[in-house]
């Protein structure tokens, strides 16, 4: 069932989606995008920059919040924008959880405003790989 413009509110907080980061999907990843950055492939090299294991493609965290709009929205055509601001990065082996709330919605144009983001916990403390996005869709 595809969402309805009349079943959303400002505030609304969206169900979130979460996705653990791993070793083959960063080199799928790189595979695919042709990015063989060593951050993303040799755990060595990682580590010699100060990092404590590869890091996953901002791209490949951006992925998990567009998979998360488009299971929510039910279309992926109704997308109409998405912008985010890559904030932190990701590690193999970490969960990152993609989430948003509605933020205003536009009745004339029939469009939905979101503040999204992409998150994960460390040390106890939830960081924000992906904070101050937006996303904009419109529903029937």
């Amino acid at each position: 069932m595809t969402l309805r413009f009349d079943d959303v509110a400002a505030g609304l907080e969206l169900p979130p989606l979460s996705r653990v980061i791993t070793r083959e999907q960063v080199k799928a990843y790189a595979d695919a995008s042709g990015d063989q950055n060593p951050l993303h492939q040799d755990e060595d090299f990682a580590r010699s920059v100060g990092f404590p294991g590869i890091i996953g493609h901002g791209m490949l965290t951006m992925g998990h919040l567009g998979t998360w709009l488009t299971n929510w929205v039910g279309d992926a055509g109704a997308i109409e924008r998405l912008k985010v601001q890559f904030r932190a990065p990701v590690f193999a082996g970490e969960t990152i959880v993609a989430g948003g709330r509605v933020k205003s919605l536009d009745s004339s144009r029939r469009t939905v405003t979101l503040d999204v983001w992409v998150s994960v916990e460390r040390d106890g403390t939830t960081e924000f790989p992906i904070k101050r996005g937006e996303a904009v869709v419109r529903l029937k």
